[in-house]
Formats: structure tokens, C-alpha cells, sequence
């Protein structure tokens, strides 16, 4: 048997290659179906808002396009290692490999190597532009489909316990000092919860380290009667970041951001176990790219004149979609708190690889 990881250069190349030719092809197959399916739904939503029309459509596309990529890249490695190495055995090329003297993990490694730099383009892809384009969509589909707010520091509907009180800020614009409410709400409640008077504002600005709010309007429950009253600052000790985190979607934040996003919830005493998760899952998600050639290659070996080929090829594939729903229960254990952030994002992935190399030696080395 060769000690060399890579014995032959032009083998390495030529499984490499076709390797990655298959993963785009069918990349772009699985995306090509899925927009159009995804845009039959969506188009007449999109339509039905305003004076929205083809360009609008054509925004959607790009903006949704990045979302399909990247949730189905991991399933067209595995589709794509299982057709090359399908191939490669009919043609009795991986007989002919292990014939020469390499290994089953020789075998491999070509297509492993070729995987991790898809996990590293996959990982820049998605920080980059899957962010954007996530964050962009999201705030046009609240919007329902008319122009989204160009301004990214731009919240809505956040609320913030103070004591037993409620406040709730239809608008939240800007970040740290410069943060301004709009449309704020407080819904005065005694000891047992029940609520006893609300107040309404305008505008609400920083000041003396509460809120100072404006045009304030009060309704007693009890009295039932609306008085205005002068300016009022209410909130103290409330920080800015408490308004303009509420709603952090980990899916539309750049891993640099969302740890930001993370340490100003933990110094503002929200829970943040499942954003670490989330964190942690934009790594071991596109790694879990390296993973598809270990678990579908079972399909690799064998004779394939035995007639049991394509139960291999079966129970490859079972093998990567069984990873898939362990990744997303996973994260699921880990936004319940039932997980720790790094089990949920990882444990899947070890898990997965301990399997894969369990049966590559049992059954070949």
C-alpha cells in the first residue's frame, strides 16, 4: 500500500475535477428548480403590492437566489460525491485505485481536500452576501413587499420590561446615543400584572440616563379618560441596546456582527445561548461540506457487477440526509436551551464524522 498521501498527481486532479464539475451542475439544477418553484408562490405577493413589476421580480430573485444556495450547497456535494464516485466505480476506475495500492482514504482525499475549499468559499459567501441579502428580503417581506427601509439601523415593534411595566416603541431608529424612539407605549401594570394605566408618546431621546418623551398622552383605566401632560422621562437605567437588539436574526447578520450583537445582549442581561449556537453554526455548517464524501462513500466500493451498487448509493445518501436532520434538531435542542451552544453546533458534525469513519474502516480499511 502507498505511504503517499498523494501518489499520483494527474488522479488527484482528475477526481478533483470531476468532482467539482458535478457539484455546480448540480448546485445549479437544484437552485434552477427551486426559484421557480419558490418564485411561483411569491410572485403574486410581490405583484399585488403597489406598482411593483418585473424589476421587482427580478430583485427578488437576487435577493432569494443567495438563500437557496446556501441551504442546499451541503446536498449538492453529497449528490455530487455519490454521482463521481457511481461513475467512477461502474468504470471500474476505484478497483483499478486500490488495485495500484492506494487506500480507501487515498481514494478520498482528492474529494475531501476539494470539499474544504468549497466549505471556505461557502463560509465567505455566506458572510458576505447571504447576510445582506437575507437582512434586505426580510425587511421587505414586513413590508410587504413595497420599498424596504434603506436604513439598516431602522427597528420595529421592540419591547423592554421595566419592572412591572411594559414599553413598547413602534419605531427604533439609530444605535447606542443616537438611538431615538417613535410611537412609544407604556402600559402601566400593578404588583398582580393586571394593567392599570397606559401612556403614549411621540418621540422619546435619551436624557439623564433614562428617556425623555414627547406629546405624551395618559389613559387611566379606572377613570376611563385620556389626559396630555408635559414631558416626562421614564426608563431609567433602560439602554439603547435593549431596543435595538430585541429582534436579532442570526441569518441576517455577518458572523463579526453577530457577535457584536452578542456581547452588548449579554452586557444588557438578555439570554443569548442560541445566537452562540447560531455563531458557532456558521462555521460547522458549510464544514459539514468536508463531511459529504466521508458518509457517501460507501457508494465508492464494492464491485459494482454485484448488483448492490445502488443500495450503496441508497445508503450514502441516507447517511447525508440523516446528518442534515441531526444538524437542524441540533440547533432546534439549542434555541430551547436544552443544548449547550457548542454541542448544538457541533455535536452533529463529530458525531457524523465518527460514523463515517467507523464504516469506511469496517468496510474497507
Amino acid at each position: 500500500m502507498s505511504v503517499h498521501l498523494f501518489p499520483s498527481r494527474t488522479i488527484a486532479w482528475y477526481m478533483a475535477k470531476l468532482f467539482l464539475i458535478r457539484t455546480v451542475a448540480v448546485l445549479f439544477a437544484i437552485v434552477l428548480v427551486l426559484q421557480a418553484l419558490d418564485l411561483l408562490g411569491e410572485s403574486g405577493k410581490i405583484l399585488k403590492a403597489g406598482n411593483n413589476g418585473q424589476a421587482e421580480i427580478l430583485t427578488y430573485i437576487s435577493l432569494r437566489t443567495p438563500q437557496i444556495i446556501a441551504r442546499f450547497l451541503p446536498f449538492s456535494v453529497l449528490l455530487a460525491t455519490i454521482i463521481t464516485m457511481v461513475t467512477l466505480n461502474q468504470h471500474s476506475e476505484i478497483i483499478s485505485m486500490k488495485a495500484a495500492g492506494l487506500s480507501a482514504h487515498q481514494v478520498l482525499l482528492p474529494l475531501i481536500i476539494a470539499s474544504l475549499g468549497i466549505s471556505l468559499v461557502s463560509f465567505a459567501f455566506n458572510d458576505r452576501i447571504v447576510s445582506r441579502a437575507t437582512s434586505k428580503l426580510s425587511r421587505w417581506q414586513k413590508s410587504d413587499y413595497t420599498q424596504w427601509p434603506k436604513d439598516r439601523s431602522t427597528f420595529q415593534d421592540a419591547w423592554v420590561r421595566d419592572g412591572n411595566n411594559l414599553i413598547h416603541a413602534g419605531t427604533v431608529t439609530g444605535y447606542a446615543k443616537d438611538a431615538k424612539l417613535a410611537d412609544v407605549t407604556i402600559y402601566v401594570r400593578d404588583e398582580a400584572g393586571l394593567l392599570k394605566s397606559y401612556l403614549r408618546a411621540k418621540n422619546g431621546v435619551q436624557k439623564d440616563g433614562g428617556w425623555l418623551l414627547t406629546e405624551v398622552s395618559t389613559f387611566d383605566v379606572n377613570g376611563d379618560r385620556v389626559n396630555n401632560i408635559p414631558d416626562v422621562v421614564i426608563g431609567e437605567g433602560i439602554k439603547p441596546a435593549q431596543f435595538t437588539l430585541i429582534g436579532v436574526d442570526p441569518e441576517a447578520m455577518s458572523f463579526r456582527a453577530l457577535g457584536t450583537a452578542i456581547v452588548n445582549l449579554e452586557a444588557a442581561g438578555r439570554p443569548t445561548q442560541a445566537l452562540v449556537a447560531a455563531r458557532w453554526h456558521k462555521i460547522s455548517g458549510p464544514l459539514s461540506a468536508v463531511l459529504m464524501p466521508l458518509l457517501a462513500a460507501v457508494a465508492a466500493f464494492g464491485i459494482a457487477r454485484s448488483g448492490k451498487l445502488f443500495v450503496r448509493s441508497v445508503i450514502g445518501m441516507m447517511l447525508g440526509f440523516l446528518y442534515f436532520v441531526a444538524d437542524n434538531f441540533g440547533l432546534a435542542m439549542g434555541n430551547m436551551g436544552a443544548y449547550p451552544p457548542l454541542l448544538a453546533a457541533w455535536g452533529p458534525f463529530f458525531l457524523f464524522l465518527f460514523i463515517g469513519e467507523f464504516v469506511l474502516f469496517k468496510t474497507e480499511e
